[in-house]
């Protein structure tokens, strides 16, 4: 295992780091030893970063399980900021419900520190200065030891790194961005950025939410598909996309799972790609492809297909700032529209 550093933190991860979404109960794995035995597999591997959430479900306690007597030598990432209840103060990124969530995590995971202690989405209602002024204290009490960002607009995160420089606040030292061979708009500015200022990043959904696995064909009869779970999985657009990439990583000789993840890996501005198996197999398929590395044509020919710095349609769990989401922020009062 060739292991990279997290940014600038100095902390050493795997080029993989193993993804505990689906190890939650109500979301995939219902066998916690099942899950439990898939995250120690990935651990005797050479894997030494698990990325969980509070908003996953039962994840967290099936992940502080699995880690009894290994703690040590796992990096252990977890989020915070998506709804964990009714209470409107179950979410977010203010200081209020990070100093309890924390707690909470902790607990759950069975340890005394966080790694890496991430805000799941931006939250625009709450001052960047509050969220780091609260993170910063986290570190200075040792409960967490690096903090980070996730699917988070460029502009945000220079904004939060000029906000620490001004105030003498701990910076977000990683950002966890969607990236895939057919999500490639980190390109343009998040991945360039998070480089520029020495940020590690974690991406995930590097197989497309399945997609990108060879199992989802155009036309085919996928089980997923005809429950209708999942709009990506229907999506024309990113399935003609996936039927271009399918007779390439044939020519290469590699199952479609290899191609997607080598890509995702050899971007200079990634530091580790987070896999979600769901089972033994997936992991199992997923690890013999770590030592694979794309030559410069195949990478040339997947630029062709899909441009640099381009998305395919849209990913079911992109973040959408509020101006894209509230029609009133995009409209101006009828008062004070003038006719053309």
């Amino acid at each position: 295992m060739q292991y990279r550093t997290l940014g600038r933190t100095g902390i050493k991860v795997s080029p993989y780091a193993l993804g505990a979404l689906m190890f939650a109960t109500a979301i995939g794995n219902s066998e916690h030893d099942d899950s439990i035995r898939i995250i120690h597999k990935a651990l005797d591997a050479g894997i030494n970063v698990i990325d969980t959430a509070d908003a996953y479900g039962d994840s967290e306690e099936i992940v502080g399980k699995a880690l009894k007597g290994r703690r040590d030598n796992v990096v252990l990432a977890t989020k915070v900021s998506r709804p964990m209840g009714a209470d409107p103060n179950q979410q977010g990124a203010s200081r209020r419900w990070i100093m309890t969530a924390v707690e909470n995590s902790l607990r759950r995971l069975q340890t005394d520190h966080i790694d890496l202690y991430q805000i799941h989405l931006p939250d625009p209602e709450t001052d960047i200065e509050e969220t780091l002024s609260a993170l910063s204290d986290l570190i200075h009490s040792g409960k967490v030891r690096a903090i980070g960002s996730s699917t988070t607009p460029a502009s945000d995160i220079i904004e939060a790194q000029w906000a620490a420089e001004r105030r003498g606040l701990e910076r977000f030292h990683t950002e966890q961005p969607p990236y895939s061979l057919l999500n490639r708009g980190i390109e343009r500015e998040v991945l360039p950025i998070a480089q520029r200022y020495g940020m590690g990043t974690l991406v995930w959904g590097p197989l497309a939410q399945g997609l990108l696995t060879g199992r989802v064909r155009k036309g085919g009869q996928n089980e997923l598909r005809r429950a209708g779970l999942f709009r990506h999985l229907n999506d024309e657009r990113r399935l003609d996309v996936v039927e271009q990439l399918i007779p390439l990583a044939d020519e290469a000789g590699l199952p479609m799972t290899h191609l997607a993840m080598a890509f995702t890996i050899s971007h200079p501005g990634v530091t580790s790609a987070i896999v979600g198996p769901r089972t033994m197999s997936h992991l199992d398929d997923l690890l013999t492809g770590l030592d694979v590395t794309l030559t410069d044509d195949i990478l040339d020919r997947i630029d062709e297909i899909v441009p640099p710095g381009t998305d395919v349609g849209t990913l079911d769990q992109a973040y959408l700032p509020p101006a894209l989401q509230r029609a009133d922020l995009r409209r101006r009062p009828v008062g004070e529209r003038t006719a053309a």
